[in-house]
C-alpha cells in the first residue's frame, strides 16, 4: 500500500510526499524481505501525466528496518491549485511495481517473481505491465478478436512488442531517428499480420513520421523543442539525485534519532541498576550490622551466666553427692550450651534470616538456664545455710 500527505512534512518543502509499504509487515516472520523496483504516475482525470517519478537502475530492499521506501518531494502542492491541472478535484495515482525476490523470514521460502506474470484477457503479463496492457484493452476493446497464436509464450512476446511500439510512438518526433521509425514500423506490421487491430496505431505511427519530416522552416523553435526536452529530463535526474539525498537524509536523521533514544532509555536502566545496588547493599550493610550487635548481646549474656555458673558450681561442691551430680549435670548444660555458642558464632557467617533464628534459639535456652540457676538456688540455698 502507499502512504500519501496532501500536507506535506517538514522535508518535503511544500512539494507531496508520496511512499511504498510492505503490506502487513508486522504479521511477517522474522528476516522477511522484499526486493522490487517501482515507480509512479500522477495523473488527472483525462489520462494527462502530471508527474512521473525517476526509475532506479537498482532495487529497493524493504525489510523490517527500512519497510517503505518512497520520495519525499514529488510535484509541488500549489501545481493542483493552477486552473487546468486537477478536473474534479480528483487525482490518480498508478504504482507500477516489480517483485524481484520475496523471502517471508524464518521458516520461509525465497521465491523468484521475476517471471511472475497476471492475466490480462488471455494474454500473461508482468505485474509491471499491467496497468498499460489494461488501458490498452480499455480503449480498443476489439484489440485482439482477431489474434492467431495461441501459445502462452508467443501472445506475451507480441504484447512486449505492442507496448515497445506504443513506447516508441509516444516519444517526441524529433527525438527518433529513421532507424527507430523503421523499426517499429516493420513491428507493427507484423503485429497486423497476426491479428492484431492496430489502425489507431498505424495512424499514429505516420503522425509521428510526417512530424519529424516537415521542414525545418522554424529550425530555432524545434532545436529549441529539442533542447527543453533534454533539459527535461536533466531536470528529473537532478530531482531523482535530490529525492534520494533526502531519503538518505531523512534515514540517516531517523537512524540517528532512534540510537539516540536507545542510548538514552540504556542510560536510565543502567542509573536504575545503580539505584537498586546502591538499595541493597546499604540494606545488607544495615542487617549485618544488627545480626553484630544481636550476637554481642548474646555473648555478653553468656558471659554472665558463665559466671553465675562458676558461683553455682562454686556452691555445689558444699553439698553432699546429690549436690555434686546435680552440679555435673548443671556443667554438662553449660558445655552444651557453649557449643551452642560456637554454633551461633559460625551461624552469623550465614544469611540474615538464619542468624536471626538462631539467635532466638540461643535466647530462649539462656531463658531456661535462669530459670535453672533460680531453681538451684531456690532449692540448695536452706543447705547451704544449714551447713553454714
Amino acid at each position: 500500500y502507499f502512504q500519501i500527505n496532501p500536507k506535506g512534512h517538514r522535508i518535503s518543502d511544500g512539494h507531496l510526499p508520496l511512499y511504498l509499504y510492505v503490506a502487513n509487515s508486522t504479521t511477517l516472520r522474522t528476516g522477511w524481505k522484499r526486493n522490487a523496483n517501482y515507480y509512479f504516475v500522477l495523473l488527472n482525470q483525462s489520462d494527462k501525466e502530471l508527474h512521473r517519478s525517476p526509475i532506479s537502475l537498482s532495487s529497493n530492499l524493504f525489510c523490517a528496518k527500512t519497510p517503505a521506501w518512497g520520495f519525499a518531494k514529488t510535484i509541488p502542492v500549489s501545481k493542483f491549485q493552477e486552473k487546468g491541472v486537477l478536473e474534479k478535484d480528483r487525482l490518480i495515482i498508478e504504482f507500477h511495481i516489480k517483485v524481484i525476490e520475496a523471502f517471508d523470514g524464518e521458516g520461509g521460502d525465497v521465491t523468484n517473481n521475476k517471471k511472475k506474470t497476471i492475466d490480462i484477457n488471455g494474454f500473461q503479463v508482468f505485474a509491471s505491465q499491467v496497468t498499460k496492457v489494461g488501458k490498452i484493452f480499455t480503449e480498443h476493446q476489439d484489440i485482439a478478436l482477431d489474434f492467431k497464436p495461441t501459445k502462452q509464450e508467443v501472445k506475451t512476446a507480441y504484447m512486449n512488442v505492442l507496448l515497445r511500439v506504443i513506447k516508441t510512438l509516444n516519444k517526441p518526433p524529433k527525438s527518433l531517428s529513421e532507424t527507430r521509425l523503421n523499426k517499429a514500423s516493420s513491428e507493427l506490421s507484423e503485429l497486423m499480420d497476426v491479428g492484431f487491430k492496430l489502425d489507431w496505431l498505424k495512424s499514429k505511427l505516420e503522425e509521428v513520421s510526417l512530424e519529424r519530416k516537415k521542414p525545418d522552416v522554424d529550425g530555432s523553435q524545434l532545436s529549441d523543442d529539442d533542447n527543453e526536452f533534454r533539459a527535461q529530463q536533466v531536470e528529473e535526474r537532478v530531482k531523482h539525485i535530490e529525492l534520494k539525498l533526502d531519503e538518505v537524509s531523512l534515514g540517516r536523521k531517523l537512524s540517528d534519532d532512534d540510537n539516540e533514544s536507545r542510548a538514552q532509555q540504556v542510560e536510565e536502566r543502567v542509573k536504575d541498576l545503580e539505584l537498586k545496588l546502591d538499595e541493597v547493599s546499604f540494606g545488607r550493610k544495615k542487617a549485618d550490622d544488627t545480626n553484630e550487635s544481636r550476637a554481642q548481646q548474646v555473648e555478653e549474656r553468656v558471659k554472665n551466666l558463665e559466671l553465675k555458673l562458676d558461683e553455682v558450681s562454686l556452691g555445689r561442691k558444699l553439698s553432699d553427692d546429690d549436690n555434686e551430680s546435680r552440679a555435673q549435670q548443671v556443667e554438662e548444660r553449660v558445655k552444651d550450651l557453649e557449643l551452642k555458642l560456637d554454633e551461633v558464632s559460625l551461624g552469623r557467617k550465614k544469611a540474615d534470616d538464619t542468624n536471626e533464628f538462631r539467635a532466638k534459639q540461643v535466647e530462649k535456652r539462656v531463658k531456661n538456664l535462669e530459670l535453672m540457676e533460680l531453681e538451684l538456688n531456690m532449692c540448695w540455698k536452706p543447705k547451704l545455710d544449714e551447713l553454714e
